[in-house]
């Protein structure tokens, strides 16, 4: 059995919520709201014909169950606005104060009491993973919740047998051939970041990369914001951190390097944008506005980015940084140009922690982007890492060979995920999958985009699907393709619309755990 699983932010009482008091205003950012899980399961029954099926579910965290017995938004937005009402949302989400007064003594005693214990919700809509065999949802600020694959019902947090009680990255990363995994968690409060390998990783380094973004609950007390840039001149850190089998790691084995700041959202080999680390605007400006304009199409921008203005502000492009591990030396360059802005990158998962040829994003739709205020993902985009564009020589181009596939108008995707083919031996052997919409019909599919030619067997294992989607009036396309410019192989619409989310995965399930 295979499963395609999505996940994305889905607010269990209808949109994000926001409040005024007399404290001023707060409000939840674009990265909140109820984690919801979205899966696509491909089953090949006894007599070798396919079946495919649809399941959505709130992720149950702690927090939901407790709003949904109350049957109410219960928790304070407490991530964006006044520093005022910050705090208090800070405070009122996590105690309340309650004076009890024991008659028999005349004595009053001050009680302070968890309200809900958390100052956040623990949203848990960013990512899908798997581990051991077992499957868990995650976002950056709690632990992951683990999920019965086949259900998608939550079956409780997972603290790795007791050894982790900090937030837990939305996007660890798997050793090649050991299954061994990496994770990492940061918190406002000590200690504030924690690096964790489950069993020993064959790679002889982690990246970490320390933003110039301090959180101070102290600064937001005197009145200022809980995030800013604190580092004197704005540079970006990064160490490259050793891993040494059981023995822990010594001072001398992190190596420092330093470069321009850069809002890194996530790693393919890296994507550059020039806003914040969670890209919002000031307090006080137009959402709709000032993402509207972040979203304009860099026309006349400088390939250096050093005349970067407000209008391109969330333009984002794929961007090379190389490490000299002797001298700490740092080499950048952009690799894709100012035509298209792409975002939420993927390689073939086989190759991670090796040298990638050929890398994967969603390219950014900038017009429709910047008319909605939000980020639209009209196509996807194959980047060429060792090929330069138009087959010049690297003395001539500076930029990378890229090829692209373009949705039709006011179609947009997804949770594009690289799903490797089974016995492939080059990074683009397999395909991408990823959940599309379209606006105009209200549509949603799931579409799979070949990075190869199609072989026999591929071909009929499609007609198998087409034969049962037929049955369950699904639509399916089957095309010949040779490349990512071509039309897609399939097309599975959907039973109802699925909501645009982050970042999608699709997986293999054991015959063992599907008994």
């Amino acid at each position: 059995m295979y499963v395609m699983a999505f996940a994305g932010p889905n607010p269990l009482f209808g949109g994000l919520k926001s409040t005024i008091s007399m404290f001023g205003r707060s409000s939840h950012t674009w990265i909140e709201g109820e984690g919801m899980l979205h899966s696509l399961n491909f089953n090949k029954d006894s007599d070798g014909s396919w079946t495919i099926s649809y399941n959505n579910r709130h992720v149950q965290t702690e927090t939901l169950k407790l709003e949904k017995k109350r049957k109410k938004p219960s928790f304070l937005p407490a991530l964006e606005g006044d520093s005022p009402a910050i705090l208090s949302a800070y405070l009122l989400n996590l105690i309340k104060y309650t004076i009890t007064v024991v008659i028999s003594l005349l004595d009053i005693t001050n009680c302070l009491q968890l309200r809900f214990g958390d100052v956040n919700k623990h949203i848990s809509n960013t990512k899908v993973f798997e581990h051991s065999g077992k499957f868990y949802s995650i976002s950056e600020n709690h632990m992951p919740q683990e999920i019965d694959i086949f259900t998608l019902e939550t079956l409780g947090n997972w603290d790795v047998n007791g050894a982790w009680n900090q937030p837990f990255t939305s996007h660890p990363k798997k050793a090649p051939g050991t299954g061994e995994l990496v994770m990492m968690g940061f918190d406002a409060q000590k200690p504030y970041f924690e690096l964790g390998v489950i069993s020993n990783l064959v790679c002889r380094y982690n990246v970490i990369i320390d933003f110039p973004v301090v959180i101070d609950i102290n600064r937001l007390i005197g009145g200022g914001p809980m995030t800013r840039k604190d580092m004197p001149g704005f540079e970006l850190c990064l160490a490259m951190v050793m891993q040494i089998p059981y023995s822990g790691l010594k001072l001398n084995q992190v190596v420092y390097f330093t470069f321009s700041i850069v809002s890194r959202m996530v790693v393919m080999w890296a994507c550059k944008a020039h806003g914040s680390v969670i890209p919002r605007p000031d307090l006080g400006l137009n959402k709709y506005e000032w993402f509207s304009r972040g979203y304009m199409h860099m026309n006349s921008v400088e390939d250096n980015g050093d005349s970067m203005t407000q209008d391109e502000i969330v333009f984002s492009r794929a961007h090379e940084w190389t490490l000299n591990m002797k001298t700490t030396e740092v080499k950048e360059r952009n690799l894709t140009g100012i035509e298209f802005s792409m975002e939420f990158p993927m390689i073939n998962e086989n190759f991670i922690s090796r040298k990638n040829k050929i890398g994967y994003a969603q390219v950014v739709d900038s017009i429709a982007s910047s008319s909605s205020g939000r980020a639209k993902y009209g196509g996807l985009a194959k980047l060429y890492f060792e090929e330069p564009e138009n087959g010049l020589s690297w003395e001539l181009n500076k930029l990378i060979k890229v090829e692209y596939h373009s949705f039709p108008e006011n179609t947009f995707c997804s949770g594009a995920t690289f799903v490797p083919k089974v016995g492939g031996l080059e990074e683009d052997d397999g395909w991408i999958i990823t959940f599309v919409h379209n606006e105009n019909t209200n549509m949603s599919q799931a579409s799979y985009f070949t990075t190869i030619n199609q072989c026999l067997c591929r071909l009929l294992y499609y007609c198998r699907v087409l034969q049962i989607c037929l049955t369950l009036f699904l639509q399916v396309y089957i095309v010949d393709t040779k490349n990512i410019s071509s039309e897609p192989v399939a097309k599975i619409t959907l039973p109802g619309r699925v909501p645009y989310g982050f970042h999608g995965a699709f997986m293999s399930v054991s015959s063992q755990l599907e008994d």
